[in-house]
């Protein structure tokens, strides 16, 4: 039966993340989320045969079926990411499914994130202020204290609200603070911290690699929102376990 509940959250991970790749470019470009896709190139409507998540990617060996144009490999990574997630999620979670399909939710939107600052430099208001609000809803709805999501929240925004005006923007984006918000209704504390230490510490690694490689040099833009999506979603999943590994070293010492 486990088996079953696992393959379910990977079919419906797998299809999210087909429709986040969608959403992605629709937000971004100012088009209306409904409608049949179409390729980017040359606008064709694409059939429901070579829109199965990653099946298709490959038995069109990365091509539009009309125009032959590339496609790129953002698709079936975010789908086989988003699947994986799913299913992670299910296994991570006490088996109730309406806490599943809140992380489920939550795991969606920072994908969305992820998918829009990583490729555009962007995290529009439009997807993270109402997803924290229904989260927040969600959350005190399912008996989370609002206190503690109020103490995580106000951690989360300030952070990055200190360093928003220390800097003059410079630092880091208005969308970081809102997304600073989001994690805060989230996680709750204290998962909110490992998530901050966890980006600081993923960004770190990452803008290291972009320097060796020559991809960035100092003061370059970093897009530091994928790094606080990824740690959201580690925490979302384990941060519980992760706080107490790390208060345990304390104690132990």
């Amino acid at each position: 039966m486990e088996l079953y509940y696992l393959s379910v959250s990977a079919v419906l991970g797998l299809c999210l993340g087909s429709f986040l790749n969608c959403m992605a470019w629709r937000l971004y470009e100012g088009e209306t989320l409904g409608g049949r896709s179409h390729c980017r190139s040359c606008n064709k409507t694409i059939a429901w045969y070579d829109n199965i998540p990653i099946l298709s990617f490959f038995l069109l060996k990365a091509r539009c079926r009309h125009c032959h144009d590339n496609i790129s490999w953002q698709y079936p990574m975010v789908e086989f990411i988003t699947g994986l997630l799913f299913v992670l999620a299910f296994m991570a979670t006490p088996f109730s499914w309406i806490f599943i399909i809140r992380n489920w939710f939550i795991i969606s939107v920072l994908v969305l994130i992820f998918i829009m600052d990583a490729r555009w430099y962007v995290i529009l208001d439009k997807i993270s202020i109402p997803s924290a609000l229904i989260i927040l809803g969600v959350n005190i709805w399912l008996g989370m204290s609002w206190q503690n999501l109020l103490i995580s929240a106000t951690i989360g925004t300030g952070f990055f609200l200190i360093q928003y005006l220390v800097s003059r923007g410079r630092w880091i984006g208005g969308g970081d603070i809102r997304l600073g918000f989001l994690l805060g209704v989230a996680l709750g504390w204290p998962q909110i911290v490992a998530a901050l230490f966890l980006a600081y510490g993923l960004g770190a690694v990452y803008g290291i690699i972009l320097l060796i490689s020559k991809k960035k040099t100092w003061g370059s833009m970093v897009a530091f929102g994928t790094c606080l999506s990824v740690a959201g979603a580690i925490s979302l999943l384990y941060g519980t376990g992760i706080v107490n590994w790390y208060l345990s070293l304390i104690n132990w010492h």
